[in-house]
């Protein structure tokens, strides 16, 4: 009898399977756009993603002579990884076509956005991929408000439940 195991094959909405996940993400920032870009990595890095212990929430993403580099992502060491294994907080370069990479790149500049990786997943085709997010930094009382309205969404809900 082969049963999965329940943390390696964790899927999300979109179907695919999740190797890091950056929840901070969504509540320091307000995503105002989302770009799904490749990944360079070498062999290591990629059977480590698959063990899902990656740690993207101290990384950024950032546009340096008009290329895409994912910064500060923990990719741990692989134990059997021997000689070849990799450097874990190496930047990586990120794949987008160039039309993006120029939009991306002025609105960091020009509007002062952050490019913040928001989950690293591997696709159908089973490549590892980068969903980033486009977004501003919020303010303090941004986060309140988030905070009330959530609070809110969920008196509501119960609400309803105990009155239907």
């Amino acid at each position: 009898m082969a049963g999965k195991n329940k943390n390696k094959n964790k899927k999300s909405a979109f179907g695919a399977r999740i190797a890091a996940d950056n929840r901070k993400a969504r509540h320091l920032y307000a995503i105002e756009d989302e770009y799904e870009a490749g990944i360079v990595l070498t062999g290591t890095e990629v059977k480590s993603l698959r063990t899902g212990q990656a740690n993207i929430t101290e990384a950024y993403a950032e546009v340096k002579d008009g290329e895409a580099w994912l910064v500060n992502a923990y990719i741990p060491e692989l134990l059997y990884g021997n000689r070849f294994n990799h450097q874990p907080r190496r930047p990586r370069k990120l794949l987008m076509h160039r039309r993006e990479i120029n939009r991306v790149g002025g609105a960091v500049q020009r509007d002062g956005m952050t490019l913040v990786p928001l989950r690293i997943f591997f696709n159908d085709q089973g490549r590892a991929k980068v969903m980033l997010g486009l977004g501003k930094g919020k303010k303090h009382h941004d986060k309140r408000e988030d905070q009330k309205q959530r609070d809110w969404q969920r008196q509501k809900s119960r609400l309803m439940k105990d009155f239907a």
